[in-house]
């Protein structure tokens, strides 16, 4: 059991190695669209002037802040979301162990979570930028996953838990599947192929983890788009990405799913 101070050093350690993951996330959110290969020609560059960018003006926040939040060499404003998205990673990966810490799942279930969360980054903001859930990104992911966790499984003997993952899995693929094919437009290729990776995420867990989390998306979806058509950025026909909904509905899921659910079975009187 570790104890206060030794929590506090692993989450701050965690956040710091979290925030280099998302400076090399940010090249793969950046690179991969646009068919840009994430290790050649050259490594991080300005994409303004092309320039290479030196490792002593790639350190996550700490080299924003020095430059000032300008390339050192055309003093071209580096976009806010640089920093904004290497904090989130951080941010995201500290919470993951956290909830290892927590007893929330098993030590040995913390690489596929840690892997997981790292491709939901991915996918969200890709997904924002170009509308589009990538079968690179999402379909290699299956294979890591599943061995994940079926290494968590193993060394917990709860083999159970990993029946239970390909399931929910297949399960959130079929549903998203037919719904693709009543909502037309609304739903697309890479949501259905992403509820799979989701699924098996949260299925891990438990079914209560699985069934919010799989609702949860649907609850985030609707307060983005009615934001969004207040400030009349979209219609009511759509033209917002699902797959960030998708991503934040179950981590939810995964976090508080538990919770979630047992004080719903309390309210109406079933727990």
């Amino acid at each position: 059991m570790l104890d206060g101070v030794s929590i506090a050093l692993l989450e701050v350690i965690t956040f710091i190695l979290g925030c280099f993951l998302g400076s090399f996330l940010g090249v793969v959110i950046w690179r991969v669209p646009n068919h840009i290969s994430i290790v050649n020609p050259k490594r991080s560059f300005c994409a303004n002037c092309n320039a290479q960018i030196a490792w002593y003006d790639n350190i996550p926040l700490l080299s924003y802040a020095v430059l000032g939040g300008r390339c050192r060499h055309c003093k071209e404003r580096i976009p806010l979301r640089c920093p904004a998205q290497e904090a989130l990673t951080g941010l995201c990966m500290a919470a993951v162990v956290y909830g290892a810490v927590a007893g929330e799942y098993s030590w040995w279930a913390l690489p596929a979570f840690l892997y997981v969360m790292a491709i939901s980054i991915v996918v969200a903001y890709i997904d924002i930028d170009h509308h589009l859930i990538l079968n690179v990104i999402v379909v290699p992911s299956y294979a890591v996953s599943i061995v994940l966790f079926a290494l968590a499984s193993g060394m917990t003997n709860n083999w159970g838990a990993l029946g239970r993952a390909v399931i929910c899995g297949a399960i959130l693929y079929v549903f998203y599947f037919v719904l693709s094919i009543i909502w037309a437009g609304g739903m697309g290729d890479g949501d259905v192929k992403l509820a799979f990776l989701l699924g098996m995420n949260m299925g891990w867990l438990g079914w209560k983890q699985f069934i919010v989390g799989a609702f949860m998306a649907f609850i985030v979806g609707g307060l983005l788009a009615l934001i969004q058509m207040v400030r009349k950025k979209v219609s009511i026909h759509g033209g917002i990405p699902f797959g960030p909904s998708m991503v934040v509905g179950a981590w939810i899921g995964v976090f508080a799913g538990q919770v979630i659910a047992d004080l719903y079975l309390r309210i109406v009187g079933l727990a």
